[in-house]
Order: C-alpha cells, then sequence, then structure tokens
C-alpha cells in the first residue's frame, strides 16, 4: 500500500490546485500556487512548471517540498510532505507530457516535477474541534462564496459596496 490513499487521490483530483513550499537557498520560504497538482501514483504526486521558475530552482538546491491541497467548502484536506525531482527530458518527462495532455492542458510545461511523497496527514479546520459536522462548516462557506460571488459582480466602475446583494434572510444570517 502507497503512502497516497483512495481519499487523499480524490481530493487532489476534485480540487487540483495545490500549494508547494519549497525553501530558498537563503533558507527563506517559497509558497507557490500549482494549479496542475495530480496523483501520479500511490506514492507520488505531480505537478507542471508552467509559471514556477523559483519552486524548481529551490527543488534543484533543496528538494524537500510540501503540497497542500485543501476543499475551500469543507475546510479540510491533506499536506504531503517528501521530496521534488524536477525532469525536463527523457522519457518520464515525455509520460507526464502525455498525462496533461490528455488533461487537455495547453500551455507549455517548462519541466515537471515528480513529488515522492514520506509522510501524508490530514489537514481540518478548527471548526471541527468546536463540534461542527461537515455540512455545516460547508453551509457557512458556500454561503461565503455566494457572498463574493455577488459582491464581485456588476457593473465596472461601480464601487464593491454598492454591488452587494443581500443574502437571503435565513435563520443563520439574520443580523
Amino acid at each position: 500500500m502507497g503512502t497516497i490513499d483512495e481519499d487523499m487521490t480524490r481530493l487532489v483530483e476534485e480540487q487540483r490546485l495545490g500549494f508547494a513550499a519549497t525553501v530558498c537557498p537563503d533558507a527563506t520560504p517559497n509558497l507557490s500556487p500549482k494549479g496542475t497538482t495530480a496523483v501520479w501514483d500511490d506514492e507520488r504526486l505531480v505537478f507542471a512548471d508552467i509559471r514556477s521558475p523559483r519552486t524548481v530552482e529551490n527543488l534543484r538546491h533543496n528538494p524537500a517540498i510540501e503540497i497542500n491541497v485543501v476543499d475551500p467548502i469543507s475546510r479540510k484536506g491533506y499536506r504531503f510532505k517528501g521530496t521534488g525531482t524536477v525532469l525536463t527530458e527523457g522519457p518520464m518527462f515525455d509520460e507526464v507530457l502525455a498525462f496533461y495532455g490528455g488533461r487537455g492542458l495547453v500551455h507549455e510545461i517548462r519541466s515537471a516535477v515528480l513529488v515522492k511523497v514520506e509522510r501524508a496527514e490530514p489537514l481540518t479546520s478548527p471548526a471541527y474541534d468546536l463540534g461542527a459536522s461537515e455540512e455545516e462548516v460547508r453551509e457557512r462557506w458556500e454561503r461565503h462564496h455566494l457572498g463574493l460571488r455577488r459582491v464581485s459582480s456588476g457593473p465596472p466602475g461601480v464601487p464593491s459596496e454598492l454591488r452587494r446583494i443581500p443574502l437571503p434572510r435565513t435563520p443563520e444570517n439574520r443580523g
């Protein structure tokens, strides 16, 4: 059995956005979103270097990496710690190119990073520590995201505070 289980695979495939943390040569952290995060097999993740020069350079100096993938609605996810290998040519790189081509990726892939996951741990919101159910957490964040979409839509040039459309009155959002 590998490090990456069925639920981890489901979450990564649903979300696809992972946040990759690497270490710069001056020992400062580097955090970068990776919209191509995918499960390669039951022990490795992969992401394409489309615009990741700092991440890739950091991995060439220090292969340590952590990738966090979180569902923003359920506030649950996983942290994957491991070692990254940068691929720029060869049969494995060609396999990665074919993999992303099959997913319809049209951006140029400069390199790919395979991450050997040495440790995977769950991430959850502190709301669960207080006894909230997943349904309650989902409802709260769905309302939040709905409100954000309503605020951000509207004619250009109109201040966002004038574009706000109030949420329907429910017991949960009464003032």
